[in-house]
């Protein structure tokens, strides 16, 4: 519309006005649109038909969600040769949803751990085995029976995993098993939320896929819900898997984007910081008279402390630990304790405390828990940046009582 055009006032209230942008702004901003207009008729051709790149609708892509997909994917694949591709979904499970199912069709079979989160064990049970997609349970940290399983039964396509796993932490061996894989024509997903870019990147490993709940330390704040999805095979990730997406709405949106790249602006120095109380809060639990044992990486009597230290950079925040008295100790604790606090969540800055038994990890059979160390009395901890000498007092309080 020409400017000398004049409108009336309801005219006025309704139209848009253009910015007037005289320099590039330093911040990200948040582009808080819905869809995105075209000059010309022929342009909207283009950017439909593929032979001009722009943005069209807001669950399409967006320039806020664009950047945030970039930063991640920079973050993984900086040490390759050829760089990855991400897109940014509304979840944590959102991104195992829409990949998963951009991978695999009916009577493929997915090959994991019995020690993973509890929502992604529920996801393959009760979503994706009902559409003809199995999961079948192995101990991936041995090699053999995974060399097995993959031998015997053609078809398993997908190896997911977490490491180190929750709550456990417990690790695999990536390399291995990306090399397992390739040899029987499978691919593999890594679940990196736990330790970060910043202290692993399972694509130098050979792996394929790697997932994140962005809501944890990616954001680190505690205020936003995403998650990514991310690839090597950049063509699959802009063709299967973003049509997945776009048509399954499991995008993010723009206003949580953007406090994940906001998060992600401290996220070394907030790890450095994790880790630092994580060890000494670890080392300190360890020799504590109420506790069986401590599941934590830099521990030496961890039974993954070697490959751990072989395929991470750092130890991270988080670790777990069994109290001597079963679930009543664990919920005496829980009640106890203050500096930390009570929440189904983990990566934020300050300390927070989980019961897997009774909490992320319910709805698992009992004996299927027990099996793989989640005991009634296992308490799980993200530990956050406080002061540590607050925290180890804390926490030595809620043990006395």
């Amino acid at each position: 519309m020409k400017e000398s055009t004049k409108l009336g006032f309801g005219s006025l209230c309704a139209k848009e006005i253009k910015p007037s942008i005289t320099a590039a702004p330093h911040i990200l901003p948040i582009y808080a649109t819905s869809s995105f207009a075209f000059e010309t008729l022929d342009q909207g051709i283009n950017i439909f038909t593929g032979k001009e790149k722009g943005h069209v609708y807001g669950r399409y892509g967006n320039p806020t969600m664009d950047a945030v997909a970039e930063k991640i994917a920079r973050m993984e694949s900086g040490d390759l040769e050829t760089p990855a591709a991400a897109l940014l979904c509304s979840s944590g499970m959102a991104a195992i949803h829409t990949l998963v199912l951009s991978l695999m069709k009916p009577g493929d079979k997915i090959l994991t751990q019995a020690n993973l989160y509890g929502g992604t064990t529920e996801l393959f049970q009760k979503i994706f085995a009902p559409l003809q997609i199995e999961p079948v349970f192995c101990r991936l940290k041995d090699l053999e029976a995974v060399e097995d399983q993959l031998k015997s039964d053609p078809s398993i396509k997908l190896i997911y995993f977490e490491t180190p796993a929750n709550p456990t932490l417990e690790c695999v061996d990536m390399a291995q098993l990306a090399m397992l894989a390739n040899k029987y024509g499978a691919k593999t997903l890594a679940d990196n939320t736990f330790m970060t870019p910043y202290f692993q990147r399972p694509f130098n490993y050979g792996i394929d896929f790697i997932i994140h709940s962005t809501t944890k330390f990616l954001n680190g704040h505690g205020n936003c819900i995403a998650g990514v999805m991310l690839g090597r095979d950049v063509e699959f990730m802009q063709t299967k898997v973003w049509t997945t997406m776009k048509l399954s709405g499991t995008n993010a949106n723009p206003f949580d984007s953007w406090l994940v790249y906001n998060g992600m602006k401290t996220l070394h120095v907030r790890m450095d910081r994790h880790e630092l109380n994580a060890t000494a809060l670890a080392e300190h639990l360890a020799g504590h008279p109420l506790v069986n044992r401590v599941n934590y990486l830099s521990l030496t009597n961890h039974p993954d402390h070697l490959l751990a230290k072989r395929q991470m950079s750092g130890f991270g925040a988080m670790l777990s630990f069994e109290l001597k008295g079963g679930l009543e100790a664990g919920k005496n604790f829980m009640n106890a304790i203050r500096i930390g606090t009570l929440a189904p969540t983990l990566g934020d800055v300050d300390t927070l405390i989980l019961h897997p038994a009774t909490m992320s990890h319910l709805n698992i059979p009992r004996e299927i828990r027990l099996a793989n160390g989640i005991t009634d009395g296992l308490i799980r901890v993200s530990v956050g940046i406080e002061d540590l000498q607050d925290l180890i007092s804390d926490f030595d309080r809620a043990l006395e009582a």
